[in-house]
């Protein structure tokens, strides 16, 4: 495909880069996180007492500094393509404070945030078949993107992409074509027989664009990534939404499909659980006001199958800077989200 006058932000696969998590398992990344931690927490008057590593994976690293004031703080860095949850993190904690986790400073170009302990994430306080608190999560979730409502030109500055749903077939053409591109042996590449099948179901994703379409929702902020680990379960009964290193802006609803997703298969559960419609219900009624209820329980199979879209490009811009060893291992994910645009859609 020659792209090389095309103005599309996905006219080209996210550029490579080394792997990140060789840099962060070193003593000189360590030294370099401490004096950022220490100057952040300094200017509140707090002395670093401790720093450690609690999490290496190969698109990004947290740590834990114990502060001088008994807090516990949460440092992280994200690899090239995913810090700017850094930029949006500042931005969500001023547009809906009382939703995310709370900042107590960044570094955008580094893609460093730092944030206090907020307690137990949730699914450390409830049971894993708990479909009401699931309910809590998705209307929290949806809620807050009303409270975005009107800030997208804030959030594209922040460093979100835009995944807009008028166009996800084109998307997914040059999306499959530079995948299947790739070299024999390259993990992220489509195969043939996946990169035709993906082609013949062009009419189905024009089906669903026009579909979504019909509704007139604006595209949103949908987290990509939204499980009962990163939510906060706060003591006042808040939920405080965090890790939003895979989010887009896309159609509001497919942010349903991940929590969705995870419970088809906890529950093992067909496309017409009334579990799943429960939960997915909960979420649509925060939209209700804006289109009927009615109209939004059939448009949401499209925007579900359209909700894998922002899992491929998510991966896609993790994979780019991964070690050989990490590539071997993550490197067919992209290429699995994108061809399970065949699979039925999660709910009926």
């Amino acid at each position: 495909m020659d792209t090389g006058t095309d103005l599309r932000w996905y006219s080209t696969l996210p550029a490579p880069g080394p792997g990140p998590s060789v840099r962060w398992a070193s003593a000189a990344f360590a030294a370099e996180l401490r004096d950022w931690v220490a100057e952040v927490l300094g200017a509140e008057g707090v002395d670093v007492v401790a720093l450690e590593q609690v999490l290496l994976r190969p698109w990004s690293t947290v740590w834990r500094a114990r502060g001088s004031d008994g807090v516990d703080y949460w440092a992280k860095q994200n690899c090239e393509h995913q810090k700017f949850e850094a930029r949006l993190l500042q931005a969500l904690d001023e547009l809906s404070p009382d939703k995310v986790i709370p900042v107590v400073g960044i570094d955008g170009d580094r893609g460093l945030h730092l944030v206090p302990d907020q307690g137990h994430v949730l699914s450390e306080t409830i049971a894993a078949d708990d479909v009401d608190a699931w309910c809590g999560v998705v209307a929290h979730a949806m809620s807050l993107q009303r409270d975005l409502t009107g800030a997208e030109d804030r959030l594209v500055a922040a460093g979100v992409t835009t995944m807009r749903t008028a166009d996800a077939a084109d998307y997914v053409a040059v999306r499959t074509e530079q995948l299947n591109d790739l070299p024999v042996g390259d993990p992220r590449r489509l195969s043939d027989d996946e990169a035709s099948a993906l082609k013949a179901l062009a009419p189905t994703v024009t089906g669903w664009v026009e579909r979504l379409a019909a509704i007139d929702l604006p595209e949103s902020l949908v987290h990509n990534d939204l499980h009962a680990n990163n939510v906060f379960a706060t003591p006042d009964g808040r939920l405080r939404f965090f890790d939003f290193g895979d989010a887009v802006l896309a159609h509001p609803l497919s942010a349903l499909m991940i929590p969705l997703n995870i419970l088809v298969h906890r529950f093992e559960a067909a496309n017409d659980d009334a579990r799943l419609r429960k939960v997915a219900d909960a979420g649509l009624e925060v939209w209700s006001d804006v289109v009927p209820s009615t109209e939004l329980r059939s448009a949401l199979p499209a925007a579900l199958q359209l909700g894998r879209l922002g899992r491929a490009e998510s991966w896609l811009r993790v994979c780019a800077t991964l070690t050989d060893e990490e590539l071997a291992e993550y490197g067919d994910a992209a290429p699995y989200w994108l061809g399970s645009l065949r699979s039925e859609p999660i709910l009926a």
